[in-house]
């Protein structure tokens, strides 16, 4: 799985702290603490039919993890949102689309990690692109990476921080192997989730989900969650062995950035009938039902 370039995208404007400037022209100071030590925050959000699903959810999410980082500064969140409005109108959005939101602590006078160097700031980065679910329907294969997820006394996975490392050398690994993605594992040796999404197996006909403790809290599995729990579809949250994503009638990821889709594979082995699955399958139609029925605010 490799995105490819949507030509609608060539001349993106981008907003950095208010102003919009063309893709190409648009940047951060090498001086921001995004750059200096990936000291930032962020969150992936989806537009549908002009409203951003679960944006109150994201906005909380990113101010909790600034608030871990004691950042000095946190916009509120009317101005994110203002800004958020802004650049849609100016790309001409309302539907099909895919927004980064990146906040930054802001710029140094001089470099160093020691956070009393920033002297501007916070950063506010809204990239939007347009973007279709990025799996697309067929189904992904994945391989299970050495990289193992950061328990909470090592780096916070509550933390929706920009430092990537894990994910990206899981996904070399990925690549490597030929697969879509990397199931990655905590520090036990129980599934915690994949290199960008978090993942969910069938069994007995029981949804079942790893536990959040080593890895983000996820907008669009707790939405899962919550439709598993509205539709009486029994639903667990427990650890996962290896064994039992192999032996698994359905697997399947989720994520903002792909929605939900099945797992068709893991580490050379079929899941289920090597297709997406009825459950999976149901979930995905119940799934588009709840965002075209949220009370999310209207943007643009």
């Amino acid at each position: 799985m490799l995105q490819k370039f949507d030509p609608r995208n060539q001349d993106l404007l981008v907003n950095v702290h208010g102003v919009l400037k063309h893709r190409n022209e648009a940047g951060v100071s090498p001086f921001d603490s995004a750059v200096q030590g990936g000291d930032a925050v962020w969150e992936g959000l989806r537009l549908y039919d002009g409203k951003i699903f679960q944006l109150e959810a994201h906005l909380d999410r990113l101010t909790h993890s600034a608030q871990a980082l004691a950042f000095a500064h946190i916009p509120p969140k009317a101005t994110i949102k203002e800004e958020i409005r802004k650049t849609l109108h100016a790309n001409g959005m309302r539907d099909g689309a895919h927004l980064r939101l990146t906040l930054t602590r802001g710029i140094k006078f001089t470099s160093g990690m020691d956070p009393r160097l920033n002297t501007v700031g916070p950063t506010l980065i809204v990239l939007a692109e347009w973007k279709a679910p990025v799996y697309g329907s067929a189904g992904i294969r994945l391989i299970t990476s050495a990289i193992r997820r950061f328990a909470p006394d090592g780096l916070d996975p509550k933390i929706h921080h920009s430092n990537l490392l894990q994910s990206i050398l899981a996904k070399i690994q990925a690549n490597h192997a030929g697969a879509d993605d990397a199931l990655m594992l905590d520090p036990r040796g129980f599934v915690a989730e994949t290199n960008a999404t978090h993942v969910f197996v069938v069994e007995d006909g029981v949804v079942r989900t790893p536990h959040v403790n080593h890895c983000p809290e996820g907008i669009t599995r707790s939405a899962v969650l919550r439709i598993c729990a509205t539709e009486s579809l029994p639903h667990t949250v427990c650890d996962l062995s290896l064994s039992e994503v192999y032996r698994a009638e359905e697997v399947f990821c989720t994520g903002t950035m792909g929605e939900l889709v099945p797992v068709i594979e893991v580490d050379g082995r079929t899941i289920g009938s090597g297709a997406e699955g009825p459950l999976t399958a149901r979930l995905k139609t119940l799934f588009r039902e709840f965002v075209r029925s949220s009370d999310d605010e209207v943007l643009v």
